[in-house]
């Protein structure tokens, strides 16, 4: 976990506990600490607590515990619109009886700047997001993704430091998404903003974020950059959550040299990388990535570990086949292999051999 007492520290949450009814904690001491420039992405189920941290960081909700500073200074009781932070929501939150120039213009007035100064910096936050041509409308005559668009633009037209993103996304189609997602990651590091997203779209925070924050029952379960989150999860709540994933339960047999041996519950013996487990007849959920897995003996590596699997449906998918399979009397084992012309076309009911590397596979919590 970072270092509380980080220098370099813009934002930063220490101990920081919250709970509405006196009894339930909603967040559960969470220490963090992002530098300056950072986009790091809340992710997390419904109810995880990455929402009310975010409205902790904005001033709308208060810590019950704990402090929370921004470039060193607590801001426990400095009132959110003298914290000096863009936000973004989901449901745009433009006022409808303005136009689109008289919604950028507010939050320039209420910080008492000049006529010809807001008029200057509403049309560079335009540009920004390629609205400029927008400005006299009104938000009931844009579609979602413009709507969506001014929002952001509003959220930067005063230069914020920090700016705080709740779902902006949710409501668009997949690809206007996928094109906004670009769009503001390339803009918060074209800008040098500090960016905290809110999401529970795992592609989202993968594509988009420095590091990923991913919450669970009110605490951060692992934080990392998306590759290491991916490939290495820290326990099964993050493997299971992040990317499709396979799991195969037993108990540890022996560790031995970084090499966890695993009695499956169906019998079968596998190699696995000890993560969470660390002694002989503790319970584990040993976890493989579906890309992991190769099922054409030309193409195992050297040292992989084999297993029988009974092909029990093949899906072609375009750039991939997705191959559903029987392990160790599993019936959700995935293997995700590239369309490729070497590559085998399985029939349901083929009796084959699957092989992957001891340290692609994880011995976690079980």
């Amino acid at each position: 976990m970072a270092d509380t007492k980080n220098t370099d520290a813009f934002v930063e949450f220490e101990r920081v506990q919250k709970s509405y009814d006196g009894e339930n904690l909603v967040v559960k001491d969470l220490n963090l600490s992002m530098p300056k420039g950072e986009f790091l992405t809340m992710l997390g189920p419904s109810g995880s607590g990455k929402t009310t941290c975010l409205m902790m960081l904005a001033g709308f909700e208060t810590a019950t515990h704990g402090d929370i500073r921004l470039d060193g200074v607590s801001i426990n009781n400095i009132p959110p619109h003298k914290r000096g932070i863009g936000m973004v929501f989901q449901n745009y939150a433009l006022f409808p009886h303005m136009t689109v120039a008289e919604n950028l213009s507010f939050p320039l007035e209420v910080r008492k700047m000049g006529k010809s100064v807001r008029e200057e910096k509403i049309m560079r936050a335009l540009g920004m997001v390629q609205m400029q041509d927008f400005a006299g409308r009104r938000p009931a005559q844009l579609s979602g993704g413009q709507q969506q668009r001014i929002a952001l633009a509003r959220a930067l037209v005063f230069e914020p430091e920090l700016v705080l993103m709740d779902e902006p996304l949710g409501a668009l189609d997949k690809q206007l998404r996928e094109t906004l997602q670009f769009e503001i990651t390339k803009l918060a590091h074209d800008l040098g903003i500090t960016v905290v997203y809110v999401t529970h779209d795992q592609t989202e925070a993968l594509t988009m974020s420095d590091r990923v924050a991913v919450f669970d029952d009110g605490r951060i379960q692992q934080l990392a950059p998306p590759d290491k989150l991916y490939e290495e999860p820290e326990n099964s709540f993050v493997a299971q959550f992040i990317g499709e994933n396979n799991t195969l339960e037993g108990v540890v047999k022996e560790i031995k040299d970084g090499v966890a041996l695993v009695q499956l519950d169906s019998g079968e013996i596998i190699q696995a990388k000890p993560i969470n487990v660390t002694t002989a007849g503790e319970r584990t959920r040993v976890s493989i990535r579906p890309e992991r897995v190769e099922y054409n003996k030309e193409r195992m590596q050297e040292g992989a570990f084999t297993l029988k699997a009974e092909v029990l449906e093949f899906i072609y998918m375009g750039d991939i086949f997705r191959t559903r399979l029987r392990v160790a009397g599993r019936d959700d084992f995935v293997v995700k292999t590239r369309n490729a012309p070497d590559q085998d076309r399985l029939t349901p009911g083929t009796q084959i051999e699957i092989g992957w590397l001891p340290e692609d596979c994880r011995a976690l919590d079980a």
